[in-house]
């Protein structure tokens, strides 16, 4: 009795293997021909473009294969994509005008909360000095005395303490941007030159790479060659 038939079970071939037996015999003899010796004739010459157009004909089938096979997977990837991206957006979209919401007032209180540990520090550095010259004029054997001195150093422990909880106590969702304006290109381009030559010198080459056949550079020699293709 024959196997039940069920779905996927006809094995079909692959499509890679297809088109790479359609160009089977070529592909062995163009092994022949790349063997490192260089044609030296006419005759081999033709034989090896016909197997190199055959070979170019072998991988356009199989770029062409390649899209196919890929063209479902990546509509399916697209789809899902962009099925996601507009709640997304839109969640982006809230959290900026959040952060601008509040933007203007955490500027505003991390302004005062940096002049409250500024004062805090000026406040905490007194004390420490008020301390120590109260240490150094009191009569080590005068009790009360040598009481002020304690209460002093107690008092600038508690500023030193305010000082350190003030410069804990910072803004939250803060970072610093640094922003740039170029006010002269001929002066940073000679700074660059000078302190980075090597990134001129990388501008230079892929602006020649991009531009020598459109125009003539200045410094630029282009020539033309015949190559094999």
């Amino acid at each position: 009795m024959n196997p039940r038939a069920v779905v996927g079970g006809n094995n079909p071939p692959d499509p890679i293997d297809e088109i790479n037996a359609s160009f089977e015999a070529d592909r062995e003899e163009a092994a022949n021909w790349t063997d490192g010796a260089p044609v030296e004739n006419e005759a081999q010459m033709k034989a090896v473009d016909a197997l190199r157009k055959s070979m170019r004909e072998w991988r356009l089938s199989l770029e062409k294969g390649q899209k196919a096979a890929t063209a479902p997977l990546r509509a399916v990837y697209q789809a899902e994509l962009d099925r996601w991206k507009p709640t997304i957006e839109d969640a982006k979209r809230i959290e900026g005008c959040l952060v601008s919401t509040v933007d203007a007032f955490k500027r505003k209180l991390k302004a005062e909360k940096e002049a409250a540990e500024r004062a805090a520090w000026e406040a905490a550095n007194k004390a420490r000095r008020e301390a120590e010259e109260k240490a150094r004029a009191a009569d080590a054997s005068n009790l009360e005395a040598q009481r002020e001195v304690q209460q002093a150093k107690d008092a600038a422990i508690e500023a030193e303490k305010a000082a350190q909880a003030a410069k804990k106590d910072q803004v939250k969702g803060l970072r610093t941007v640094t922003r740039y304006t170029i006010d002269s290109h001929k002066t940073a381009l000679a700074d660059i030159y000078k302190t980075d030559p090597d990134a001129i010198v990388a501008f230079v080459d892929e602006y020649v790479r991009r531009n020598h056949k459109t125009r003539a550079i200045a410094g630029v020699t282009v020539t033309q060659e015949q190559e094999a293709y």
